[in-house]
């Protein structure tokens, strides 16, 4: 099958190569985002996916609006039976959905129809959802609206980061596809429809959801760190006001009745306890302003943390 692949970042990487080495398949053309500046330096960098294109010589082409018509009748030119489409990064219009004799296909990191939209993975953990997974679909106008071709389930155990469970889903979201395009090509799969009445958002991450806030449950502060590790990092403030990710937590069921959410209640053999809402969080993990990643006694030892200390919300 003739297949054009869309897809920008690392999570996209791993769907790419399956087709690639699925010796069924013809990867005819890879879309991607174009080179951006990134980091402090801003160097110019390249996406995940071009990088993996470029090392099997596969045409690679970055438009910077995928709706232009110049663009659009280079896609045509290319007769794709099918596109592939996995975190892409731009909505396509009618006439690339229209395109394909099978249609235009996404892999997204949800079962659908939960969890619609940018950040599915960041927002199943930080729920403290127990299970997740990958749904491939046919893609329509909206948002991860299109009807449902195959599904495949992950539980979340109650440690696992983002990180992790992205690592994961990347590996179940290539193996899936390949069934899902044998299936297309065979005409054995039917598509079911989402049920909209179910349908939940997880929406762009913000600079204000990094933030911890102590009084909320130790439970919803550690779904929150887990949930934003390896990126973009819960922060929370130390006393003086310079600013403190917390990388690793643990629930500690103890409550201290009268004392404010914010407080370090004591210190720890592995780090140290702040009072929440409800329960206190035990804090493993630690990133100082400007410093690397520490065990938390380690940052206690270095900081000269004292009990009784409060770590603010604002500053």
């Amino acid at each position: 099958m003739r297949i054009v692949f869309m897809g920008s970042p690392e999570f996209a990487v791993d769907s790419l190569k399956a087709l690639v080495e699925n010796s069924q398949n013809e990867v005819v053309a890879v879309i991607t985002q174009p080179d951006r500046p990134k980091g402090r330096g801003q160097k110019v960098l390249m996406t995940a996916v071009k990088e993996y294109a470029m090392t099997k010589c596969l045409p690679v082409l970055q438009p910077v609006r995928i709706r232009n018509q110049e663009f659009i009748e280079e896609l045509r030119a290319l007769k794709p039976e099918l596109i592939v489409v996995v975190a892409f990064g731009q909505f396509l219009p009618k006439d690339i959905l229209q395109m394909p004799k099978h249609g235009c296909i996404n892999v997204h990191a949800s079962l659908l129809p939960k969890y619609r939209g940018a950040a599915p993975i960041h927002y199943a953990i930080m729920n403290g959802e127990k299970e997740t997974g990958v749904t491939i679909m046919m893609m329509d106008k909206g948002m991860d609206t299109g009807a449902m071709l195959a599904k495949s389930v992950m539980a979340i155990s109650d440690d696992m980061t983002m990180g992790v469970l992205h690592d994961q889903l990347k590996i179940a979201g290539a193996k899936l596809l390949l069934d899902v395009v044998e299936g297309l090509e065979r005409g054995t799969i039917i598509p079911i429809p989402q049920n909209n009445a179910e349908a939940t958002y997880a929406s762009l991450l913000d600079k204000e959801i990094e933030k911890i806030v102590w009084s909320s449950t130790a439970k919803d502060i550690h779904n929150k760190v887990r949930g934003l590790n390896p990126w973009p990092g819960a922060h929370s403030f130390l006393p003086d006001g310079r600013n403190l990710k917390i990388w690793r937590t643990r629930v500690a069921e103890k409550d201290y009745p009268g004392i404010k959410p914010g407080t370090i209640i004591e210190l720890t053999k592995d780090g140290f306890l702040v009072v929440c809402g409800k329960d206190c969080l035990e804090v493993l993990e630690v990133q100082p302003e400007s410093k690397k990643k520490m065990a938390a006694d380690v940052f206690c030892n270095g900081y000269k943390i004292k009990s009784g200390e409060i770590l603010p919300v604002e500053v």
